[in-house]
């Protein structure tokens, strides 16, 4: 598994996402990973991510998902270019074409949640992920992201 984070393998100018960014001082700073089958990333909710005492923020698990998601998109092309032959140290930046997100249980604040990244199916110009969110040993949360090249017109 590669040791620096998809996100903070980006091209410069498209690290500034409030989900992933690593130049967003004021973001959540997901950071995943990806090992040639599935993505992994870890984050731990502060207090102010709440939904009602005791339970994580149901946005705040929709946008782990979909950055995860992404990423994991961006990790699965710069590995399918390298196969092809490509070169390079900067990944391809994905978009979110779809979300679909998926509350099996309440999500509890407080322990540390495990997301969990694979590719669904590959289409002619974008991937469906499939995340899951684990607290525990327990799927919380399942989503589904359907990812696209970022636009010409976004750079």
């Amino acid at each position: 598994m590669n040791e620096e984070p998809i996100q903070h393998r980006y091209p410069e100018d498209f690290c500034h996402c409030y989900g992933c960014g690593k130049l967003n001082e004021e973001g959540l700073g997901i950071k995943s990973h990806w090992d040639g089958r599935e993505s992994v990333a870890r984050f731990t909710p502060a207090a102010y991510h709440i939904a009602l005492p005791g339970y994580v923020y149901g946005g705040l698990l929709a946008s782990l998902v979909d950055c995860h998601g992404v990423g994991t998109a961006a990790a699965i092309a710069a590995d399918e270019a390298e196969e092809a032959g490509g070169e390079g140290t900067d990944l391809p930046r994905y978009v979110t074409a779809s979300l679909h997100v998926y509350y099996l249980r309440p999500t509890p604040l407080g322990p540390e949640l495990v997301l969990k990244g694979r590719l669904k199916e590959k289409r002619k110009n974008k991937m469906v992920v499939e995340v899951q969110v684990f607290a525990g040993e327990e799927i919380k949360v399942k989503g589904e992201v359907v990812a696209a090249p970022m636009p010409r017109t976004m750079r």
